[in-house]
């Protein structure tokens, strides 16, 4: 049987589009890097001078929505004081528990925490570890608290792969809490 030639090159050259259209990219891709699941954060304070360490909490062990957490304290520190702040992160909804604070320094150029208190002259918090592309990461960093006084620290952990760039602009939230603070 002969290919009519009026409609012989235009099929092929479809055909070979379509077959060329068809390739097998998958392996080019890599999955969403999705947002962590933390069910207990654990901020850590350190007190300069008497190394004196309090640490606070927050957990909800089947993480946002469903049962109420069971933990949620209220950050009490010294006025007028100087604090090496660390945080940690867990996921306690597996077996064994997953340390997700290993995942953020693994992975520290798509995360970001920021420490932001309200009213602002409660505390200054200032980074103490950095990514490989000089970004501020938030794990680790000092705490200088001002006068007496009451407020919130709200606690994000932003999840910005690909997209860091130092700001809090970036991403979407892993973790977002307003710890009640006291300084007195």
């Amino acid at each position: 049987m002969k290919m009519n030639r009026k409609w012989g090159w235009p099929v092929m050259l479809g055909l070979s589009i379509l077959f060329a259209q068809c390739k097998d990219s998958g392996e080019d891709l890599e999955p969403d890097d999705e947002n962590e699941l933390i069910t207990s954060v654990t901020l850590k304070f350190t007190e300069a001078g008497t190394n004196t360490v309090t640490s606070f909490s927050y957990k909800d062990a089947d993480g946002d929505g469903g049962n109420a957490p069971t933990a949620f304290d209220t950050i009490a520190l010294k006025p007028n004081a100087s604090y090496t702040l660390t945080a940690a992160f867990l996921d306690e909804s597996k077996n064994p528990v997953e340390n997700i604070t290993e995942e953020i320094a693994e992975k520290a150029n798509e995360h970001l925490l920021v420490y932001t208190p309200a009213p602002s002259s409660l505390l200054i918090y200032t980074y103490g570890d950095k990514d490989a592309n000089n970004y501020p990461i938030g794990l680790t960093g000092t705490v200088k608290t001002g006068a007496a006084g009451a407020g919130t620290l709200k606690v994000q952990l932003r999840h910005q792969p690909g997209t860091k760039n130092g700001t809090t602009s970036p991403g979407s939230d892993d973790v977002n809490l307003d710890f009640n603070l006291k300084i007195r």
